[in-house]
């Protein structure tokens, strides 16, 4: 997550006033959409930085291209345009879901491992590993990594819960090593 101190103080703002409409949700799939495209199509916010466009113009392309999301959002996007800070989009993005999450009882959590989880599997490994964090549930992210052998990495913020095989390995090497 970043550690800009921009992004927090922006994330923070944009959630009192979606925390204050009662947008919260709507607020941050619209956020979430917009991180997701930043990277994946590096071509857009190669035209939303490009020094010959005006800003005035990436303020108007804003507005057509976001017409369904939230004005919060696009609010925020053309300040950032306009004070020259779009590279923080994507931490605004990320410290606004951290905020909404913890509003919520929930938290973001980087599930590895070897295959697709299920979705009962996503529900026992929030319920069993929200209650190591104080968390009501998880917001569960599954990412595949053929190296972990079998088994499950959990990261929650700076927590990170490894009972994979590849790991369980490597503590055994180190125990028959020295």
């Amino acid at each position: 997550m970043s550690q800009s101190t921009v992004a927090n103080r922006y994330a923070q703002a944009i959630f009192k006033l979606a925390s204050q409409q009662n947008l919260l949700s709507e607020v941050g799939a619209d956020l979430k959409e917009i991180k997701e495209v930043l990277a994946s199509n590096d071509e857009f916010m190669a035209l939303l930085t490009a020094p010959k466009i005006s800003a005035d113009r990436k303020k108007e392309l804003i507005a057509q291209i976001l017409t369904g999301a939230q004005s919060i959002v696009v609010n925020m996007v053309q300040f950032l345009i306009e004070k020259k800070r779009l590279n923080e989009l994507s931490a605004v993005a990320e410290q606004f879901q951290a905020l909404a999450a913890a509003a919520q009882g929930a938290a973001d959590a980087k599930v590895f491992s070897t295959r697709e989880l299920t979705e009962q599997e996503r529900a026992e490994i929030s319920v069993a590993f929200g209650k190591l964090v104080g968390k009501e549930t998880l917001n569960i992210t599954n990412i595949i990594d053929a190296s972990l052998i079998g088994g499950v990495r959990v990261q929650i913020g700076n927590y990170i819960f490894d009972s994979t095989v590849a790991s369980k390995l490597e503590d055994l090497k180190k125990v028959l090593v020295g």
